[in-house]
């Protein structure tokens, strides 16, 4: 299965993929994260952030998630870019898929900016930035939306997402039978 996590930079894709680990890897131990900064650092960063380079970031993702998926792992993905030919493209050949968007206004993402992204952006000093200089493709049919504006816990997000997936549900510490299981 693939659980796949999109959001612009700062909505908290990475924080809550940490989270969904920390709460369900104990009992999941099938479970994997591919964050899409950790993938481009381990491609050597062979891969700038324009719009063309961003699409075979987001390939390579589909084709790792899918290859781990295929060997029965839970593949959990953080990925920033997408549109609606790569999230389509999902749907059509990744099997058991859930599709999270973590919706964040472009003000909180602004607001948070930990990698100083949306100021060098703002500044002119960088360019490439999604949301500022590339459209953002809001996902349009997505499994479940959070809202990452809310200042709700992370582990309370990741509560949120892995109730709505039986796979995930029946990883979680106080999982019961009784509670509502299958």
């Amino acid at each position: 299965m693939i659980v796949w996590i999109t959001g612009l930079s700062g909505a908290g894709k990475t924080t809550l993929c940490s989270a969904l680990r920390d709460l369900l890897k104990p009992r999941l131990p099938e479970l994997v994260i591919l964050d899409g900064d950790i993938v481009r650092a381990a491609f050597g960063h062979n891969l700038g952030y324009s719009e063309t380079d961003r699409i075979l970031q987001v390939g390579r993702l589909q084709a790792m998630s899918k290859v781990l998926a295929e060997q029965g792992l839970v593949v959990i993905v953080a990925v920033l870019y997408g549109n609606a030919d790569l999230l389509d493209w999902n749907r059509t050949n990744l099997d058991d898929y859930f599709e999270v968007y973590l919706h964040a206004s472009l003000d909180t993402v602004i607001a948070r900016d930990t990698k100083a992204l949306y100021a060098q952006a703002r500044d002119g000093k960088m360019g490439n930035v999604v949301g500022m200089d590339i459209e953002w493709h809001e996902p349009v049919n997505p499994d479940m939306v959070l809202d990452a504006d809310n200042r709700r816990s992370p582990v309370e997000m990741a509560r949120e997402v892995a109730m709505a997936v039986p796979r995930l549900r029946v990883a979680l510490p106080d999982f019961t039978v009784e509670a509502g299981g299958e």
